[in-house]
């Protein structure tokens, strides 16, 4: 019997736990980006490491904010906790312990966790050890591993050690798939990295996109999406003068999608104004977003 299980990736915002699922999975199918709170949605992988079957959910991440986005994001956040046979505290290396503190703190069923450092390139050997054991101290862990996707160091071991914790199950999913999202979900996500690596610190926080259609050929997908924005000097930073930054986000965005599906894109971006959509709830749910 081979052992399958789900295993949440929690941590605070920007602490790299979309660049830690892609890295596992080999593939780019979750937004990396330097902004804080970029991931806004569970995003599903499936990594197989010999027989066995991981199954990671990615999450935005933990935070205390009020507006009614975040508020579905850390909801987001807990209910991959919820459904984890196993977790992994995602924690940067220079990082101190308060969110680590906070996340047991809303770890009530006590789900076993790992705790994962990251960006350990960019430390000392020595403050590795030292944060491993500052770690370590509290004995909540099952253990606690280094690992840096940017040298590719630890990997095996933190996937080792996954597998060494998870159920004799059979597999939950054909094993040739790599994720359960949906196309669109996946085409929304790379739309939006572009955006972040095109505007930067730019890119107002209340930006989303809309798949509206995707025509899908054997060798060529067509895909039309909207940019939503709250105000129109959004709309106008998006498109810059001439229509210049709107094109630069789109050629970007196509090289995403065509690395990803492996076809040739067609892709037409729009922009539209939609005041304060990320605070309404029917414009949230219609963006994918399930708010109570």
């Amino acid at each position: 019997m081979p052992k399958s299980g789900f295993v949440g990736i929690l941590g605070k915002p920007n602490a790299g736990k979309s660049t830690l699922l892609n890295w596992l999975l080999g593939e780019k199918i979750a937004l990396v980006s330097p902004k804080a709170n970029a991931s806004r949605k569970r995003v599903n992988a499936i990594v197989m490491h010999g027989d066995d079957q991981i199954v990671l959910l990615d999450t935005p991440g933990l935070h205390e904010k009020e507006k009614l986005l975040n508020k579905f994001m850390l909801k987001e956040a807990l209910k991959a906790l919820g459904d984890s046979d196993l977790v992994l505290f995602l924690a940067d290396v220079k990082d101190d312990l308060d969110g680590y503190k906070w996340f047991l703190e809303l770890n009530k069923k006590n789900i076993p966790h790992i705790v994962v450092l990251t960006k350990t390139d960019l430390a000392s050997d020595e403050e590795v050890q030292k944060k491993i054991e500052e770690y370590k101290s509290l004995g909540k862990a099952l253990a606690v591993i280094p690992i840096s996707a940017v040298e590719g160091k630890g990997k095996d071991e933190l996937l080792d050690e996954i597998v060494k914790h998870l159920p004799e199950h059979p597999y939950y999913y054909d094993p040739e798939i790599i994720s359960t999202e949906h196309i669109r979900d996946i085409y929304k996500e790379l739309i939006r990295e572009a955006l972040f690596e095109k505007l930067g610190d730019e890119l107002p926080y209340e930006t989303d996109v809309l798949i509206d259609k995707i025509e899908e050929y054997d060798n060529l997908d067509k895909v039309y999406a909207t940019i939503i924005v709250e105000r129109p000097s959004q709309k106008g930073m998006i498109i810059g003068k001439k229509g210049r930054k709107i094109k630069e986000i789109g050629t970007y965005a196509r090289q995403l999608l065509e690395q990803f599906s492996g076809k040739k894109i067609y892709l037409e971006l729009y922009v539209k104004v939609v005041p304060g959509w990320s605070k309404n709830k029917r414009m949230l749910e219609e963006l994918g977003y399930e708010v109570d």
